[in-house]
């Protein structure tokens, strides 16, 4: 049995296996084949033990439907409902549910024990990327030759590097010896949703930021143009030639 929620009410919904995939499907109106059930209203307020035939009455002058949503119990709970409306809000909340589900992914970084500061710095940088980005890391120590036999330059590496990043991720996973290499698993602080929200957050305030400095750049050129045709020298007036016959010009 699975509860099924619907105006604020919690109810049960039988199970079907059908190709192998599980479906809820709840006996409307003419399926319910019961001689009384415990009616409950549109609104959620309880009507009380009612006959089969009465329940179904006060659907159809309602026009709405008879919806079985506790078969266990005795009577069995009924309820007036939309039907149509109900199975379209849940399949909606059932696919509002999908799209919010993230698949956990768990990104690897690979280090040597005696790694240089600018190889480290790198490394790192990925990891914070990774974990801002709401997934785990995985960081692999990989040992050669004689390294293996000391495995306490693996460790304070990855001590380290769980220091540097404190602030976006925790350590999930303890560091520990595997043959040649020394893993250890840092968790994000925040879920993948959540950093995947932040992450289109800021790019839709990047993006704003850009259209307001263009907009500003553009009503600078404006306003210096302006500017410029104001103080424009004026054009002479032409001067009448003293050479000239007055009678020809006219």
């Amino acid at each position: 049995m699975a509860s099924v929620l619907y105006g604020g009410h919690f109810f049960l919904a039988s199970h079907t296996i059908s190709g192998g995939s599980i479906t809820t499907e709840l006996r409307v109106n003419d399926r319910i084949r019961v001689p009384e059930v415990r009616l409950v209203g549109p609104g959620g307020e309880q009507v009380g033990i009612v006959r089969i035939e009465d329940a179904l009455r006060l659907a159809a002058e309602a026009d709405l439907d008879l919806v079985e949503v506790a078969p266990t119990a005795r009577p069995p709970v009924c309820r007036l409902m939309d039907y149509g409306k109900f199975k379209y809000e849940t399949a909606q909340k059932a696919r509002e549910s999908r799209r919010n589900q993230t698949n956990t992914i768990i990104k690897e970084m690979k280090l040597r024990p005696k790694i240089d500061q600018h190889d480290y710095d790198t490394k790192k940088g990925h990891v914070v990327r990774f974990l801002k980005a709401g997934d785990k890391v995985k960081i692999t120590i990989m040992f050669r030759g004689r390294e293996q036999h000391r495995p306490e330059l693996g460790y304070r590496l990855l001590q380290r590097l769980a220091a540097d990043v404190e602030d976006l991720g925790f350590i999930e996973s303890n560091a520990r010896q595997d043959g040649r290499n020394m893993t250890m698993v840092l968790g994000p602080h925040k879920k993948k949703s959540e950093a995947q929200a932040e992450v289109k957050a800021e790019k839709v305030k990047t993006t704003a930021a850009k259209a307001a400095e263009k907009d500003a750049e553009a009503a600078e050129v404006k306003a210096h143009r302006e500017a410029a045709q104001k103080v424009a020298t004026p054009k002479k007036p032409r001067r009448r030639s003293e050479n000239l016959d007055p009678d020809m010009e006219a």
